[in-house]
């Protein structure tokens, strides 16, 4: 079982090398290069990846290795199209709002997250350096659940268009393309879906495309992975809070690579045929967003309550820095 995991795993990475030359890592560029390229043809590609916890049997870095893996998708489509080029930007490991918040839970082994402040200002601050350079075309690959995470990098969006008149996107930010897309999930068996039940981090999906992309950083011991199944939000809340919740939802034990392959190719497409249409001259300005739509069920998920401990930590900060006299 594990070889054929692992064939798969190399299968899987295999297929992501780039189409053409015309896929570029921004490290390994030198100024005249970056200068020559023609900015109405060229794609900026910036993926990202929360370090947040997802429990005994994914790595941190999980969000990262799904949204580099779409980076690298999209690069390939992108560079088909006659005269396009892509420059890729290095994986930006941060993000806000870990699932751990959802029992309030701080301080949970796998979870470094920032402020959604400090998410905003990084990308406003590198929508400022693309826009200043006379990029058009900004694709932000940075899937991850929290509605303030998704708000600060649509803002971020926002702030380049208005700005700079060119389209610095969010793509996963898009209610067209939700996380919970049905493409893998009609392969669950009824005890499977059952026992899944209601969730939004760390379950049979989620743990699916690991053992899909990274086969090698999922342990034996996930086929005894007791499920954790919410029958809705409200109890899924009360999971989080209990005593030893292990940082995951859901039934890992039934994940397997094919699933996973499925539920990855179809975020692929759907992520792809949005970008495609972007490049092609249409507006996403007005669309509903993910998490705006997340953020009404603000009293369900305790959002103040995330939001206080963000002001908290915001102003032992501050007040640290004043004691020193720092500005």
């Amino acid at each position: 079982m594990r070889t054929m995991i692992t064939v798969l795993a190399v299968t899987a990475w295999a297929s992501v090398a780039p189409a053409s030359g015309q896929v570029r890592d921004l490290r390994e560029m030198n100024t005249d290069q970056i200068r020559a390229l023609d900015r109405s043809r060229t794609a900026v590609i910036i993926p990202g990846g929360i370090l947040e916890e997802h429990g005994p049997y994914l790595p941190s870095y999980t969000d990262g290795y799904v949204n580099e893996r779409l980076a690298r998708d999209l690069a390939n489509a992108i560079v088909a199209r006659p005269g396009w080029a892509v420059v890729m930007f290095p994986p930006i490991p941060l993000g806000s709002g870990g699932a751990n918040e959802i029992g309030g839970k701080y301080g949970f082994p796998g979870t470094y997250a920032v402020r959604p402040a400090t998410l905003r200002s990084v990308f406003m601050d590198l929508a400022t350096e693309f826009g200043e350079q006379g990029f058009r075309w900004v694709f932000i690959v940075h899937g991850h659940g929290s509605p303030d995470h998704n708000r600060m990098l649509d803002q971020a969006g926002a702030f380049f268009h208005d700005s700079y008149g060119g389209q610095m996107v969010h793509l996963r930010g898009f209610m067209e393309a939700p996380d919970c897309c049905p493409a893998g999930r009609d392969m669950l068996s009824p005890a499977a879906a059952k026992a899944d039940g209601f969730s939004v981090h760390a379950d049979i999906m989620e743990h699916s495309r690991i053992l899909y992309l990274r086969p090698d950083l999922v342990p034996p011991s996930i086929g005894q992975a007791p499920a954790q199944t919410a029958r809705d939000f409200p109890h899924l809340v009360e999971l989080a809070r209990a005593d030893g919740w292990p940082g995951y939802f859901g039934a890992p034990a039934y994940a397997t690579p094919a699933i996973g392959a499925a539920h990855q190719q179809d975020r692929s497409r759907r992520m792809i045929a949005l970008a495609i249409k972007i490049l092609d001259g249409w507006d996403p300005g007005a669309e509903p967003r993910y998490g705006d739509a997340i953020l009404k069920m603000a009293p369900a998920i305790g959002i103040e309550r995330l939001r206080q401990h963000e002001g908290e930590v915001e102003a032992r900060q501050r007040a640290w820095l004043a004691s020193k006299g720092l500005q």
